[in-house]
């Protein structure tokens, strides 16, 4: 496996199995994704990053998303093209439809089902769903980070590529409830190294979630102490 987190959804071991699973629970929307299927949708994100927000290795991305596919999909595309996804000082803010966010470049969704844009554009923001789509799903960007370049800055979790990559494989199917970006960027790393997956649950109770974990056959994912 490649030093860094470049192309990390292509290369999990069982490409046409869901990596990411989405569930709002108050609404009923239910994604899933495969490795494939993650890994375009990485590619086109990557491609518009470098391409209409100009981003380059070491460009600092503050994702503001809750608990969402599209979280998982901005932390690999970051990584994909050597940004750094960082908590503060960022360039570039992607956020949900609270549209909260004053960066200098500002990415917005309206988490709505498919991805797809608002219903009316965003005043002074870039809409996923209107933007990402039309980017090629092979990611043709020409500069790629090394081990060494800093992949994550948050509290809880920093450092490089390297380090990131040094997260114990986890072969789990997982249901996370709502989490920060930290705890999320570990778990996607081990999922993907270890042929796991990630089932996100937003809303609904306790027993949702538990009906969910049945339905998926997956584990609740517990903090360790």
């Amino acid at each position: 496996m490649s030093a860094t987190l470049v192309d990390l959804a292509a290369r999990v071991d069982r490409p046409t199995s869901p990596l990411v699973t989405y569930y709002d629970l108050d609404t009923g929307e239910r994604v899933e994704l495969s490795g494939v299927t993650t890994a375009n949708w990485v590619a086109k994100t990557a491609n518009f990053l470098i391409d209409d927000l100009e981003a380059v290795i070491g460009t600092r991305v503050r994702i503001g998303l809750p608990t969402h596919w599209l979280r998982v999909v901005w932390l690999l595309s970051a990584w994909q093209v050597g940004a750094v996804v960082v908590e503060r000082d960022a360039r570039i803010a992607v956020t949900g439809p609270d549209l909260a966010a004053d960066e200098p470049e500002r990415v917005a969704s309206a988490l709505l089902p498919f991805g797809v844009r608002f219903p009316q554009p965003p005043q002074g923001f870039w809409d996923i769903g209107a933007e990402v789509p039309s980017h090629p799903d092979i990611y043709l960007g020409l500069s790629f980070p090394s081990a060494d370049d800093e992949a994550i800055e948050l509290t809880g979790l920093a450092g490089t590529h390297a380090d990131l990559l040094a997260t114990p494989p986890d072969p789990r199917r997982l249901v996370l409830t709502e989490g920060d970006v930290a705890r999320d960027a570990r778990l996607l790393v081990a999922a993907c190294r270890g042929g796991g997956s990630l089932v996100l649950c937003r809303g609904g109770d306790a027993d949702a979630v538990e009906r969910v974990a049945v339905q998926e056959q997956a584990t609740i994912w517990t903090p360790t102490v």
